[in-house]
C-alpha cells in the first residue's frame, strides 16, 4: 500500500502538504480532486518519485511499477502501434534480451529469452495495442501511421494508450479524459473498472470518477482527507460535514461573544473582577475554528439578452467544411450576409466538405447538446454558425438582433499572448461606445473583471502568463460583456475544475437565451440541454434518445465492430459507417471506435422530441413575459447605484465640513428626498421580484 506519514511538500515559498498523512490501500480506486492548484499534481509528483518531500516518509512498496501517461508530445516516425508497444518495458527488455543472445549464438539464452517473451505476452502484444488505439478512437488506417502525421490532441491519446499499456502496480492518470471525445471517454471507463491494480486518477469530470472511483481524496488548504465512496457520496459527505464544522462554529462564536460581553462589562468592578478575568483565561484557552469557505472559485451570470429574436437561426440544405486560399481581409466591416460582429478576415475557398444537406431551426429559449465522435465536424458546424467559416452551400438566415457568444475549444484561438485581461475588456468597452452604448470607466472594468477571479495586478498579466482555467475564464468574461442571446460553447470545460464548472452550469441554466453546446462533461449535457443534435457520416440529426441510450449504443457499436459485425442502427437513425469507411477528416482528427457496455434500445416515437419542444418554447414564452419586470429591475438597480453614490458624497461633505450655513437645509433635504426615494424603488423592487417568482412558479 501508498502510505504518507506527517509529509510536509513545499514548491517554492508555498506550502502544498503540511504534515499530511494517508494511506491508499493495494486495489483501490481513488479519485484525487480540489481546486486547480491546490496541489494534487505535486502529490502525483511525490508518489512517482520525481519530487521529494521535506519533511516526512512517502512509503511506495520498491517492487510497484507505477505507470504515468508522458507530458511530452512524442516526435518519432514510429508506426503508433510500435509506438504503443514500446511502453511495454518488460515486453521490450524481453526482445532485447533475445536480439543480444542471438548475436552471441548462446542457445540456453536464447531459450530463456523466448520464455521472458512468451511471459510478457509476445503473441498476443500486438492485438492489444492496437486493441487500446481502437478503444481510444483510432481508425483501423492509422494504426501504423506515423506517431508525427497526427495532431497534438492524437499525440496525447497515443501517450495515453503506451501507458495503459505498460504493466503497472499502480496507475496515475492527470485528467486522462482531457483530449477524449465521449466515444474514447466511454471506453476508458470500461477499460479501468477492469483494471486489476491501485488507480489514482486526478479529473474534474464528475460522472468519470463516479464510475471508475470508490475512494476520494480530496486536496484542500495544504491538507488531504480521504472520503469513502465516489466524487457523489464524497460531496454528499463533505456538505455534511460542512454543515456541522459551520454550526459548531456559529455556536462557539455565540459563546465567545457571551463571554466577552461579561469581560467588557465587569472587568472594571471590584467584585466582580475574579470571576472576569476566569472568563479572560477561558476566551484564551477556547479553540478558535475559522470559518469554513465553501463557495467556488467564482459565480457568475449571464446578463439579460437586449432582444430574443424567434428564430434564432435557420439552415437550410447547408454544406459545411473548410476553404482555401484566404481571400482579401474586409477589416471590421463584414460582407453582406455575414453575421453581425462576427465575420473574420481570411475567409477560404471550398476545399474539403465535411457536413452535407444540413437543415435545422434554432428557436429562443432552446438548449441543444452536439454529439458526435472526434472528427465528425461538431467544430465545424459551430464555427460556420459563428461566420469563422463561410457556408459551402445552401443558406443560413439569423433573426434581427443575433448575437452571438463564442466559445471555442482552443481559447487562444480567441486571444493573443502579448494582450492583458484590462487591455481586452477596454477595446470591447470602446466596441461599445463605437456602436452607441454608454462609456464605462476603467474601475469598472477592474470590477468585471474581479467577478471572474482577476483581482489586483491580473488585470495587467499577459495572457501567454495565464493557466488554461484562467485563460478560459477570461474568454467567458468576454462573451457575459457582450450580453449574447446565442451562446455556442465548445469544450468550455477542458481547462475548468469542478467547482468552476458548477458554475458555469448555474450560469447556462438561468441563462434565457438559447444554448448550443459541444461537451464531452455528460453531467454539464444533463444539466443544461433538453435535447441533442448527432452529428455523424456527414449529417446533423436530431437524436432521440438521452445520453444513456446513446452511451449503450456507443458501446454496443464498439462490440459489434471488434467481432466484424454489422453496427447496430443508432437510435431513431441508421446504421454508422462500417470500418474503415471514407470520411472527410484527416488522420489528425479521425472518428473514434468507441468502447464497451450493454446494448442500445431506440425510444419510441418522437414524443421526447415534441416534449422538448414544448419545453423550449415554454421557455420562451416565460422569457418574454417576465421581460419588461426584469427590465424595470435593472432601471431600478441602476437608479438606486446613482442614489447611493449621491448619499455618500453629501454625507461625506457634511463629515469634512465643507458645507457651508446656508447650503445644510439643501442638503438635509436632499438626504431626506433621497432616503425617500430609495425606500420606494427598495419596495418596488420587492414587488418585481414576487411578480416574476410568482409567474415562474405558474408556468
Amino acid at each position: 500500500m501508498i502510505t504518507l506519514r506527517d509529509v510536509t511538500l513545499r514548491r517554492g515559498a508555498k506550502v502544498v502538504l503540511e504534515r499530511t498523512s494517508l494511506t491508499v490501500h493495494a486495489g483501490e480506486k481513488v479519485g484525487l480532486v480540489g481546486r486547480n492548484g491546490a496541489g494534487k499534481s505535486s502529490l502525483f509528483a511525490l508518489l512517482a518519485n520525481r519530487l521529494h518531500a521535506d519533511k516526512g516518509d512517502v512509503e511506495v512498496p520498491p517492487r510497484w511499477r507505477i505507470g504515468e501517461v508522458a507530458q511530452s508530445m512524442p516526435e518519432t516516425d514510429d508506426g503508433a502501434t510500435e509506438f504503443v508497444l514500446q511502453g511495454d518495458d518488460v515486453l521490450m527488455r524481453a526482445q532485447a534480451k533475445l536480439v543480444e543472445a542471438e548475436t552471441a549464438g548462446d542457445g540456453h539464452a536464447i531459450a530463456e529469452a523466448h520464455l521472458a517473451l512468451e511471459e510478457a505476452g509476445t503473441f498476443d502484444a500486438r492485438a492489444r495495442a492496437q486493441a487500446l488505439l481502437l478503444g481510444l478512437g483510432f481508425r483501423v488506417e492509422q494504426l501504423d501511421a506515423p506517431v508525427n502525421s497526427f495532431s497534438g490532441g492524437w499525440r496525447m491519446r497515443l501517450q495515453l494508450a503506451r501507458a495503459l499499456m505498460a504493466p503497472s502496480d499502480a496507475l496515475l492518470l492527470d485528467e486522462p479524459t482531457n483530449h477524449l471525445d465521449l466515444d474514447a471517454l466511454v471506453w476508458l471507463e470500461s477499460w479501468l473498472v477492469r483494471y486489476p491494480g491501485t488507480l489514482i486518477v486526478i479529473s474534474h469530470d464528475r460522472e468519470f470518477l463516479d464510475a471508475i472511483t470508490k475512494i476520494t481524496l480530496h486536496v484542500d488548504q495544504s491538507r488531504v482527507e480521504r472520503y469513502t465512496g465516489n466524487y457523489s457520496a464524497f460531496e454528499a459527505a463533505r456538505a455534511e460535514r460542512i454543515e456541522q464544522a459551520q454550526a459548531a462554529y456559529a455556536k462557539q462564536q455565540d459563546r465567545i461573544a457571551h463571554l466577552q460581553r461579561f469581560i467588557d462589562r465587569f472587568k472594571a468592578k471590584a467584585t466582580k473582577a475574579k470571576q472576569a478575568q476566569s472568563r479572560v483565561k477561558a476566551l484564551a484557552r477556547m479553540e478558535k475554528l475559522a470559518p469554513i469557505l465553501t463557495a467556488s472559485d467564482f459565480q457568475f451570470e449571464f446578463r439579460e439578452p437586449v432582444s430574443l429574436p424567434n428564430p434564432m437561426l435557420n439552415l437550410r440544405d447547408v454544406s459545411c467544411g473548410y476553404m482555401t486560399p484566404p481571400v482579401t481581409g474586409y477589416g471590421d466591416t463584414p460582407p453582406e450576409g455575414a453575421l453581425p460582429g462576427l465575420g473574420r478576415p481570411g475567409a477560404r475557398r471550398a476545399d474539403a466538405v465535411i457536413l452535407r444537406h444540413v437543415t435545422r431551426t434554432v428557436m429562443a429559449g432552446q438548449r441543444i447538446g452536439i454529439l458526435g465522435a472526434n472528427g465528425q465536424g461538431k467544430s465545424t458546424l459551430v464555427k460556420t454558425i459563428t461566420g469563422v467559416l463561410d457556408p459551402l452551400s445552401g443558406s443560413m438566415s439569423v433573426g434581427k438582433g443575433l448575437v452571438i457568444g463564442y466559445f471555442a475549444q482552443q481559447e487562444m484561438d480567441l486571444l493573443h499572448e502579448d494582450d492583458t485581461p484590462l487591455q481586452m475588456m477596454t477595446r470591447l468597452a470602446r466596441k461599445q461606445v463605437e456602436a452607441g452604448g454608454s462609456d464605462t470607466r476603467e474601475q469598472d472594468l477592474r470590477n468585471f473583471l474581479g467577478q471572474f477571479a482577476f483581482a489586483g495586478d491580473m488585470v495587467h498579466q499577459h495572457v501567454g502568463t495565464l493557466s488554461g482555467g484562467e485563460r478560459a475564464r477570461l474568454v467567458l468574461a468576454t462573451i457575459v460583456w457582450q450580453r449574447p442571446n446565442l451562446l455556442l460553447l465548445d469544450e468550455p470545460t477542458n481547462h475548468l475544475d469542478l467547482t468552476t464548472r458548477e458554475a458555469l452550469s448555474m450560469a447556462l441554466n438561468e441563462f434565457e437565451g438559447s444554448v448550443m453546446l459541444v461537451s464531452h462533461d455528460r453531467a454539464l449535457l444533463r444539466e443544461v440541454c433538453d435535447e441533442f443534435w448527432l452529428v455523424v457520416d456527414g449529417t446533423v440529426d436530431e437524436l432521440d434518445a438521452d445520453l444513456d441510450e446513446y452511451q449503450r449504443w456507443l458501446l454496443e457499436v464498439s462490440r459489434a465492430r471488434a467481432r466484424g459485425q454489422e453496427p447496430p442502427r443508432r437510435p431513431g437513425g441508421e446504421a454508422p459507417a462500417r470500418p474503415g469507411a471514407p470520411r472527410d477528416a484527416t488522420p489528425a482528427s479521425a472518428t473514434p471506435a468507441s468502447a464497451s457496455m450493454s446494448a442500445a434500445t431506440p425510444p419510441a416515437g418522437g414524443s421526447r422530441r415534441d416534449e422538448r419542444k414544448q419545453l423550449a418554447q415554454s421557455r420562451a414564452q416565460l422569457a418574454n413575459r417576465t421581460r419588461p419586470l426584469r427590465m424595470e429591475i435593472q432601471q431600478i438597480d441602476g437608479r438606486l447605484e446613482k442614489l447611493g453614490a449621491e448619499k455618500a458624497e453629501l454625507e461625506a461633505a457634511l463629515v469634512a465640513g465643507t458645507v457651508t450655513a446656508s447650503q445644510m437645509a439643501d442638503t438635509g433635504r436632499r438626504l431626506n428626498h433621497i432616503a425617500a426615494e430609495t425606500a420606494m424603488l427598495e419596495e418596488r423592487w420587492l414587488e418585481l421580484h414576487a411578480e416574476i417568482e410568482a409567474i415562474t412558479a405558474a408556468g
